[in-house]
């Protein structure tokens, strides 16, 4: 009888801080590397600042863009614009310019 108790004495505190170290490596591991932890934190900061660049990217190029189509929009064309367009879309070429046809297959 005296053994027993002395044992369930002994390894009842033992078990108790056990299962609280256990449970509590388990939140700090869980606090680190979890879906919300400190290293997510520091990913997302990663994601968020790529996203943001990319962003200001595509704001700069809607910006060129609106410009583009209000000079085209205005009551007077712009003729730059509208010559530099006819010329890309349609493979126009003045009389005037000169022309150097090159192969775009050859190394250099």
């Amino acid at each position: 009888m005296v053994v027993r108790t002395r044992l369930r004495a002994i390894l009842t505190p033992l078990l108790l801080y056990a299962v609280s170290g256990a449970m509590s490596a388990y939140f700090i591991q869980t606090a680190i590397h979890g879906e919300r932890g400190l290293k997510a934190k520091d990913e997302y900061k990663i994601q968020i600042a790529e996203l943001r660049a990319d962003l200001d990217r595509l704001k700069a190029e809607r910006a060129g863009w609106l410009h583009r189509v209000t000079l085209m929009h205005s009551d007077t064309v712009d003729r730059d614009l509208a010559s530099e367009e006819i010329r890309l879309k349609l493979g126009y070429v003045d009389p005037r310019d000169l022309v150097i046809f090159t192969d775009a297959n050859r190394k250099r």
